[in-house]
């Protein structure tokens, strides 16, 4: 049993790299495979064993999929709020940086976030029931807030425009009936082509990446992120339509300005807390907050304390091998990077994402995707935060709670 359930973890571990790596392969896609096969996997693995395979590529997903992000600009919903800092140090060479900055936050919460279970399985289902009635109002001071503090009334003005028509757009695509993967072209046009087509206009170059060990990020700044992290993306996993992204706006603005540095931690923070979370949401209150744990319970029905004590033990060996992972697979990146014409990376990257858009969402993402760049080139034009375009999901979500 031990080495059925160590193969599962390995295995685990290397479909998450696929997924973390690929824009377009998402973890989602593989866990309903997974549960449309079981009938015949099940000949060779038990139930707990794909369940431990399914959680183990979701974990490592957490860890990888900021590379393509930062390196390519292909986001998806967890990962589109750190490709605008992620690709701002890349410009200064710190890709490197970028990306273990993330693995720490990353690393770190999920270590406190499964110290923490027995609080959370006992206190967090009574914030569910408080706090639900009240997140649509949350959402709307946080996005009214975010407006307020743009300097100046033109920005202001430019902040609201950005967020209603990132909004809008975001509330016809999620409506649209048939559409395959919409978050893909809606967030890779909003945060990928955009920043991309703008580096291009820009002729913005790579400079030399550099490698490094030491990071500076006080001791203050990193307890602030994993607090902001660990406390708001736990009250979020129990919220239906709320994710990494919400959570990473709503956390950013509760602990006041954030640098650089520290909101890279608070986005991997978020990502894999968000998706340990999950697994305890659905012990305590049998709520799925995400497709790989939904997939986990449509193979085992129930969660029961002893299979989730082993999912968080198979959540922390695959989180530290994924963390040596993804170091060195940036380092591989890092070099790449620098052999290579930016302006050709770009071309591709944009030719890239245009390819697996059309594969996945046919002509209707094409021009999902042409109409989310044109908004999402906006910010940069009037020069206010790219974050508004976070609208595609929060004015749905607000809408959803609200009406």
């Amino acid at each position: 049993m031990f080495l059925e359930l160590l193969i599962a973890i390995l295995f685990g571990v290397l479909v998450g790299i696929f997924t973390g790596l690929i824009p377009g392969i998402h973890i989602n896609l593989v866990s309903l495979l997974v549960v449309s096969l079981s009938v015949y996997l099940l000949d060779v693995f038990s139930l707990t064993s794909l369940g431990v395979f399914i959680i183990s590529m979701a974990i490592t997903h957490t860890f990888l999929d900021i590379i393509p992000a930062i390196f390519l600009g292909a986001p998806d919903a967890d990962t589109a709020l750190g490709v605008l800092p992620g690709h701002k140090l890349l410009l200064q060479g710190m890709g490197y940086e970028a990306v273990k900055l993330t693995v720490i936050g990353s690393l770190f919460s999920l270590i406190l976030i499964v110290l923490l279970v027995p609080l959370f399985i006992k206190i967090v289902p009574n914030i569910y029931q408080k706090i639900q009635g009240w997140i649509g109002w949350i959402l709307l001071a946080v996005v009214i807030y975010m407006i307020l503090i743009e300097k100046g009334m033109d920005k202001k003005f430019w902040s609201l425009i950005v967020f209603s028509m990132a909004g809008i757009l975001g509330i016809i695509v999620l409506t649209m009936p048939n559409l395959k993967q919409p978050l893909f072209p809606l967030l890779s046009g909003l945060f990928g082509l955009s920043m991309l087509i703008v580096s291009l206009s820009k002729k913005v170059e790579i400079p030399k990446q550099r490698v490094t060990e030491h990071i500076k990020v006080s001791k203050l700044d990193a307890v602030r992120s994993l607090t902001a992290g660990l406390s708001v993306s736990s009250i979020f996993a129990y919220l239906p339509g709320l994710g990494p992204a919400q959570a990473a706006i709503l956390g950013s603005q509760i602990m006041g300005r954030l640098g650089t540095y520290p909101f890279l931690i608070l986005i991997g923070s978020i990502n894999t807390v968000n998706m340990a979370v999950s697994l305890i949401t659905l012990y305590s209150i049998n709520k799925a907050r995400n497709g790989a744990v939904l997939a986990i319970r449509e193979i085992l029905t129930s969660l029961d304390l002893n299979t989730l004590v082993l999912f968080l033990a198979a959540i922390l060996f695959a989180g530290g091998i994924a963390t040596f992972l993804a170091l060195f697979l940036t380092r591989i990146f890092v070099k790449i990077i620098e052999k290579i014409n930016y302006s050709m990376l770009c071309a591709f990257a944009i030719s890239l994402i245009t390819i697996l858009v059309f594969y996945f969402s046919s002509w209707l993402g094409l021009f999902i995707l042409i109409t989310s760049t044109a908004i999402g080139v906006i910010p940069n034009i009037v020069n206010v935060k790219r974050s508004h375009s976070m609208g595609c999901l929060m004015l749905p979500v607000i809408l959803f709670f609200l009406l």
